[in-house]
């Protein structure tokens, strides 16, 4: 679809940026913080690279007034930050801690201070570790009402002040890595358990919004999900099946239950014959239907691509990338357990898109990509979305005048937010764009090489050094972009068509 012009931005559009509570706050046991899972795991030898955490992080929590006031610099509209549950409530379910709440309401007091919309994320990946001790974690059902009663704490203390609220960041991240890939906590590989522990945070989900609806009726809330788009290898309808079935596991399986309330049909009935698919109860199904998003939150930053299945086309299966597949040891002689860890097998093989390039941390760039997501994603769910991530991971080099020349960032964003254009062009409606990250921050398992921030924290692996904040070159263009509301970006795209 070409545009001769593109629709400019929504005056009230939110330009931002996002963050982390666990990736930048460090004080990890001040004042009366309780421990979390990534406090826990993050110290087991070989799970990060040389042995990072975010016991310090980029102190943000004793320097959340300069990097509010650096924002204020930016001009930008929103900032996006997560809450950690085990600040306000140290061992998840029992007594709320007062100062916890207090950083945050002097955190979103200082934003509002200075025009910057608040969009609070109540769950990003740091489970209070209590619960994880006492109860399995996600694996029990016990902790639907305890996180309603950590979102109730924080609907009653910021109803008036946040209007943006996330519930569950990446959940199809957190569990299949945590669950199935052993490189988040809880550390295990096992699938059915992945499955019956998402669907208890779906159930948490549900109750969460459906309290928000009470507590906060002048709010808007959804989830944020890591979205990418699937593509077939070919025009073969086989690969064009694969890609279906993709979708299907990778996408639709997480935001149908958001969305539409229910699983679908398709990846239930695959989980069903595996023995893997979650437990689900009359009462669950009443639950999922009645609990109505108001937005959907999209990360994105690649999608994937699919070819036909290694069972039905061997000879592809014997080049695969998959080493633990081949066509001299096929899938359906496995054992059922076996299989049942690998339920996407029968369905699609991943590969490679040989029309993409990669970031030098091996993620696909696919810029178009980003509007092939949002434009299938509001043509199938018929919401409002909000950009709660977008970014890239790269090696920044401070040179001798201490400045950062990341123009490869500046590219990056430039054409994913002139994507983000043409989508709006479409007619996708969108809230607003939220950059990861502000500051460079913690990357979860690759410590403080890979920097994603238009600001610079002057660290290492291994030094925490003064923790300097350096504007980079990409803070100066994203300024620009917000003080113009894209109108630099349009005439861009009107030089680029002469």
């Amino acid at each position: 679809m070409h545009h001769q012009q593109l629709e400019p931005f929504p005056k009230d559009f939110l330009w931002g940026a996002a963050s982390a509570a666990y990736q930048i706050e460090g004080a990890y046991a001040e004042d009366g913080k309780g421990p979390s899972i990534w406090d826990e795991f993050s110290k087991i030898p070989d799970k990060t690279v040389q042995g990072t955490n975010g016991d310090v992080a980029v102190d943000h929590y004793h320097r959340y007034k300069e990097d509010v006031q650096l924002m204020a610099d930016m001009g930008m509209k929103s900032y996006r930050f997560s809450v950690a549950w085990s600040r306000i409530i140290p061992d998840g379910e029992g007594k709320v801690n007062e100062a916890g709440l207090q950083f945050y309401e002097n955190l979103i007091d200082e934003l509002i201070h200075h025009s910057i919309e608040p969009v609070l994320t109540l769950y990003h990946w740091d489970l209070p570790l209590a619960l994880q001790e006492k109860y399995n974690g996600w694996e029990s059902r016990k902790l639907v009402s305890f996180f309603k009663k950590y979102c109730e704490v924080l609907y009653n203390r910021f109803k008036e002040k946040v209007k943006y609220w996330v519930t569950f960041n990446e959940q199809n991240v957190f569990t299949a890595m945590g669950y199935r890939w052993e490189s988040h906590p809880p550390n295990t590989s096992d699938v059915k358990r992945m499955f019956e522990a998402n669907h208890v945070i779906n159930l948490a989900n549900a109750e969460a919004i459906l309290s928000f609806k009470e507590l906060v009726p002048n709010g808007l809330i959804g989830p944020s999900f890591g979205y990418g788009p699937m593509y077939p290898l070919t025009a073969d309808p086989k690969d064009v099946l694969a890609a279906e079935n993709g979708d299907d596991f990778n996408n639709s399986w997480w935001l149908d239950v958001y969305c539409k309330g229910k699983y679908p049909v398709f990846t239930f009935k695959q989980l069903q014959k595996l023995g893997v698919a979650p437990t689900i109860f009359p009462e669950d199904e009443v639950l999922l239907k009645s609990a109505k998003s108001d937005f959907l939150g999209i990360n994105y930053y690649h999608g994937g691509t699919a070819r036909e299945n290694k069972i039905d086309n061997k000879e592809n299966a014997a080049h695969t990338e998959d080493k633990s597949f081949s066509a001299t040891d096929p899938y359906l002689m496995q054992p059922k357990e076996e299989q049942s860890q690998s339920p996407e097998i029968p369905m699609f093989q991943s590969v490679s898109n040989p029309y993409l390039q990669k970031t030098v941390w091996g993620w696909e760039i696919d810029p178009i990509g980003f509007r092939v997501a949002l434009r299938k994603v509001y043509a199938r769910y018929d919401l409002p979305i909000f950009i709660t991530e977008n970014g890239l991971g790269a090696i920044d080099e401070l040179t001798g005048e201490r400045t950062i020349e990341d123009d490869y960032r500046i590219d990056y964003l430039r054409e994913h937010i002139l994507e983000m254009q043409k989508a709006l062009t479409d007619g996708v409606p969108i809230i607003g764009y939220c950059a990861w990250s502000f500051t460079d921050l913690l990357s979860w398992l690759n410590g403080y090489k890979k920097r994603y921030g238009f600001v610079y924290i002057d660290r290492d692996n291994k030094q925490e050094k003064e923790l300097e904040r350096i504007p980079k070159k990409s803070f100066y263009w994203y300024k620009e972009l917000i003080q113009t509301n894209g109108r630099n970006l349009t005439e861009y795209y009107s030089e680029v068509q002469k």
